[in-house]
């Protein structure tokens, strides 16, 4: 299996994986009927950015080795907001980091789905979905890394005109422990 590197950004193929108690918990724990159309969540983003990102080396390994990338990502509207998509470009002393990230808007649940292809491989990962609230993204999903299945959570937060955080993190006991191994962090160009 090909080294697994943060889901919305380097990906590997995996098997679907069947939600844990707390993964599904997380699934469903916001009331949907309460919940505003997202469609445009994702508007503020929208442009080109410069991109500093930190990536754990062996994720749920005890590893705390970090590696970092300076690069860009240029995000794109499409379909009238209700998808967009990212390239993804940095490169640091470790390599070069290429892929793109197509995000859909699902209108009945009202959710996002974050899908990655690394352009290394040509490979489309499992997505992360969620949404949303109180101006912080926050998206889940299932992976299996070294043949183990996880969960995987994707946080986008500190978000203003000019800046926002994306951070990853991993959980390999059902989401009773989060493992950060992903930080961006994009300034606007």
């Amino acid at each position: 299996m090909a080294r697994r590197w943060p889901i919305l950004f380097l990906c590997a193929s995996t098997a679907a994986l069947q939600p844990s108690a707390g993964y599904a918990q997380a699934e469903n724990s916001a009331d949907r009927s309460a919940t505003p159309d997202g469609q445009h969540d994702f508007d503020w983003e929208i442009g080109t950015w410069t991109t500093h990102v930190r990536v754990l080396r062996n994720p749920l390994s005890g590893s705390d080795s970090w590696v970092e990338y300076e690069g860009t990502s240029v995000v794109r509207e499409l379909s009238n907001g209700r998808a967009n998509i990212v390239e993804l470009s940095v490169q640091g002393p470790a390599g070069r980091i290429e892929g793109l990230s197509l995000r859909l808007y699902d209108p009945r649940s009202r959710r996002w789905s974050l899908n990655y292809a690394s352009l290394a491989s040509g490979a489309l990962g499992p997505p992360v979905v969620g949404g949303f609230r109180d101006g912080r993204g926050e998206f889940h999903g299932r992976e299996t890394l070294d043949g183990r299945e996880i969960l995987v959570r994707f946080v986008i937060s500190d978000i203003t005109p000019s800046s926002a955080r994306f951070e990853q993190a991993f959980s390999a006991d059902g989401g009773e422990t989060w493992e950060l191994n992903w930080i961006a962090t994009d300034t606007r160009r």
